[in-house]
């Protein structure tokens, strides 16, 4: 009597455990089995159905069949037009027996798939599953058509004679922009999927006669280490990538300009683009492609290599103007004319601060007027800007706080900044400004020459995705020599050699 009260008590709550939790073998299905009701509930627990209100499902029966199907699908991330009209219409008052699914509707792609896990992963990027009774995989329907703004023109890469769109926040249309510019055989399109939970789709796009094969299988090998749950976006994926996470310098590129892509593309780089991020991230990058941009080869020569020039001038201003001013100022006033240096000194007579925390002080509230001007909405961050720089200069005067010629120094110093066109090069150079004035202010012209050997030894020391830091220039490579300089567009008959390309010319006519 007590072991039959046991086995009474241990059917019962196996009875309760499966009332409450569902069949055991619903909470394990790796397959499609046929048995459409334990996949319908399998599906439904899966999604929270009916809590989740992202998540819906339709069923019927086939017309002149009686064979059952439902159809799931995420409504803010489907066309539900596309699935009304092309999927249910055409299954549902067909007059003829259906006997293949995929030539009843009509959408762009359907393809059958036997693993859950894998149309689940499917089904979360938009597509829709169905199913049907009595067959052993769901049908993948292509119906993705998730939200997204208009292509706009590029916000940070303008130029005046260059096309004007730029990348937006969907993959597939950063891909067409790009594709639509190359339109060869071997431009190659590559998947990977990251982020254990959020299943962030990454796309790898090269030319598969011209890019390395060592630089490919570097970039899916370091996309594939990545283990964190969720990587959203380029940004981010830029961080879990690049090899020396610390560094001061950015070793890999982020354009948002389709144009800029492609010829990368061309000349046998790698492009990595992903979702919700309107640019793309091109390896292996070099110092020299930071330093240019997209006008550059828009322009006429002579007009290319003049902006070129006034973009290395304004960099060598932006890091040493002020380390130059506290240098000669304290250490090395001899350099200066008597009448520039008695009148920087009776400009200064009435400032009770030493002149490197004179400069350090106007030099933080620039950065602080320019942080706020990027932060506030954008009808008054001009204002905001203009107002605040002309406010605190002329206030700091008159208050006998800063000097005039400190102004000067510092407007011409962040002014020459904006002339730095990619915003990780920029943010690099402001920083590095710092060091070279506190190099200054202790040592002089000696500590500013210091810190430049060190900054130039650092440089030569860094690789991106194994391509040295400042290559064509140092290690020599073969290329058309577009670091500094450019040539003209008829002489650039090579493309650059530290990529590893499997075709180094660009001459057709040459080749034949």
């Amino acid at each position: 009597m007590k072991n039959l009260f046991f086995k009474k008590r241990k059917a019962f709550v196996s009875e309760m455990s499966k009332e409450f939790t569902g069949n055991e073998s619903d909470q394990h299905l790796e397959f499609f089995t046929g048995d459409i009701e334990q996949e319908i509930n399998y599906l439904k627990r899966l999604y929270s159905f009916p809590a989740n209100i992202d998540f819906m499902l339709r069923e019927f029966t086939f017309n002149k069949m009686e064979r059952k199907a439902v159809l799931f699908y995420i409504p803010s991330l489907t066309d539900t037009k596309l699935i009304d009209d092309a999927i249910i219409k055409p299954l549902i008052l067909n007059d003829r027996k259906i006997t293949d699914v995929t030539a009843a509707v009509s959408v762009s792609a359907i393809r059958a798939e036997p693993e859950i896990e894998k149309a689940v992963n499917e089904l979360n990027t938009g597509d829709s599953l169905l199913l049907v009774e009595g067959q052993r995989h769901a049908y993948i329907i292509k119906t993705a058509s998730a939200a997204g703004r208009s292509i706009e023109k590029p916000q940070n890469e303008t130029t005046l004679f260059g096309p004007k769109e730029s990348f937006i926040e969907k993959a597939d249309v950063n891909i067409s922009l790009i594709r639509k510019k190359i339109r060869s055989k071997d431009f190659t399109v590559e998947k990977m999927t990251i982020g254990e939970r959020s299943r962030n789709e990454v796309f790898i796009v090269y030319n598969k006669e011209l890019a390395s094969e060592r630089v490919i299988s570097e970039v899916k090998s370091r996309i594939g280490t990545i283990t964190k749950d969720a990587v959203q976006n380029i940004s981010l994926l830029v961080q879990h990538i690049e090899e020396r996470k610390r560094s001061l310098v950015p070793t890999v590129l982020q354009t948002e300009r389709p144009d800029r892509a492609a010829s990368f593309i061309e000349d046998g780089y790698v492009i990595v683009v992903m979702n919700n991020s309107p640019f793309a991230l091109v390896t292996p990058a070099t110092f020299w492609s930071f330093y240019h941009s997209g006008d550059d080869h828009y322009l006429r020569f002579i007009n290319g290599n003049f902006t070129r020039l006034l973009r290395m001038l304004a960099m060598f201003i932006t890091l040493f103007t002020p380390s130059a001013y506290i240098a000669i100022t304290n250490y090395h006033m001899e350099m200066l004319p008597t009448d520039l240096l008695l009148a920087i000194a009776g400009a200064r007579e009435m400032v009770p601060f030493p002149a490197i925390l004179e400069l350090l002080l106007l030099e933080l509230s620039f950065e602080l007027i320019r942080e706020a001007g990027v932060r506030v909405p954008v009808p008054i961050g001009p204002t905001i800007g203009i107002v605040g720089a002309l406010i605190l200069g002329q206030a700091g005067v008159e208050a006998n706080v800063v000097s005039p010629i400190v102004v000067i120094v510092v407007a011409l110093s962040g002014l020459s900044s904006y002339a730095i066109g990619d915003v990780n090069l920029n943010y690099t150079i402001r920083i590095t400004r710092f060091a070279f004035l506190i190099a200054a202010g202790l040592m002089g012209i000696f500590g500013m020459v210091l810190c430049f050997m060190a900054a130039l030894i650092y440089l030569t020391s860094l690789k991106s995705f194994g391509v040295p830091y400042l290559a064509p220039l140092t290690p020599k490579y073969r290329s058309s020599g577009d670091t500094v300089f450019r040539k003209l567009l008829t002489y650039e008959r090579l493309r650059p050699g530290f990529t590893k390309t499997k075709d180094l010319t660009k001459d057709t006519v040459r080749k034949k």
